[in-house]
């Protein structure tokens, strides 16, 4: 009798102990036994989907997610928009008590933001090991999964490699007026532009530009580089070096440089404190930091942050900008951008 009821103890223990992994964040995320991926894979098959919102453009987040579901038979929904709807959507969902979403991938400072609102889950995972030290956060609430880096990018039967301007101030030279564009959102760019060089001195140079030279602004990176591409934009100051690779295999007549350092922001990655497939999520992030899903980045032209995977180029001096800081000092930052660049709109 006492042996029967040993028996069904254990029983109802082992079921509340499967019940409780597989309703909550937590135990997954941080687990680290021998048997973490077998667990992980078994339990994430049984919930069999994942929602995933993403920066990432539509076509690349196919790139990524066909693999995985080929692999583990686990549908992943989609949802892609811009960083700050994504922010925005996730909190409202969590204030509502009904969150949708497992897992996010955006840029940085929002999912900073996240982060301070205590949306997201701690993660401890093997994959950090592989890792680039400026992937990680000390909080390990979301992790970078690549690099953005803002560069320079010209067409190349309109601008002479010569000429190409070798600092900012030399684009105040009156040989680039009106063949200047930059992108509507990148108040964060400009404000470690002015940092590098003083707030005096970096505000009135970008008033300067703008007064002599003009500054044309437009909404959209993709549109930005297809405007270079086409000839209507000589020179734009911040497009993104994939971009610019993807449009070059279509044989435009567009090529990239960078005034160093460049201005680099990261794409951060995080699981929700309740996600409704806390499995199925740990497992998608652990594959995309793993080798597979970073080569497959890197092949789009992302510099990917897995070291063991080539960076997709040498000897540019990036600085990779803190989302902290970008998030403290946003407000301010974009106060600056409009009122400069209002005229121009």
């Amino acid at each position: 009798m006492n042996r029967m009821f040993r028996a069904l103890a254990c029983s109802m223990l082992y079921c509340v102990s499967s019940l409780a992994w597989s309703q909550s964040t937590e135990p997954i995320a941080l687990y680290s036994g021998d048997d973490r991926q077998a667990r992980m894979e078994e339990s994430a098959k049984k919930e069999g989907t994942l929602v995933f919102y993403t920066t990432i453009p539509t076509q690349y987040a196919k790139d990524l997610i066909e693999p995985f579901e080929k692999k583990y038979g686990i549908k992943v929904e989609t949802w892609r928009a811009r960083s700050e709807l994504i922010q925005q959507r996730v909190i409202n969902e969590a204030r509502s008590g009904r969150p949708k979403v497992d897992i996010i991938a955006s840029t940085s400072p929002p999912m900073e933001a996240l982060h301070r609102e205590g949306l997201l889950q701690k993660v401890q995972t093997p994959r950090f090991d592989s890792l680039i030290d400026e992937a990680i956060p000390e909080h390990r609430e979301w992790v970078s999964i690549n690099l953005l880096t803002l560069v320079q990018a010209y067409n190349t039967r309109a601008v002479k490699k010569e000429d190409l301007p070798k600092t900012y101030e030399d684009l105040l030279d009156p040989k680039w007026k009106g063949k200047l564009a930059i992108e509507g959102s990148d108040y964060d760019w400009m404000a470690s532009i002015v940092h590098d060089m003083g707030d005096e001195k970096g505000t009135q140079f970008f008033k300067d530009l703008v007064a002599k030279n003009q500054l044309s602004v437009r909404n959209g990176h993709p549109l930005l580089t297809n405007l270079v591409g086409s000839g209507e934009v000589p020179l734009a100051l911040t497009v993104y070096d994939y971009s610019v690779e993807q449009a070059k295999k279509t044989g435009a007549p567009i090529e990239w440089f960078a005034i160093e350092p460049a201005v680099t922001i990261t794409i951060g990655m995080g699981i929700l404190k309740d996600a409704p497939h806390p499995n199925a999520a740990m497992l998608f992030y652990d594959y995309l930091l793993g080798e597979e899903a970073q080569r497959v980045l890197r092949e789009i032209g992302y510099y990917a942050t897995n070291k063991k995977i080539d960076p997709p180029f040498e000897n540019v001096k990036l600085k990779i900008l803190d989302p902290g800081t970008v998030l403290d000092e946003q407000e301010e930052a974009y106060r600056r951008f409009e009122s400069i660049i209002q005229n121009v709109r």
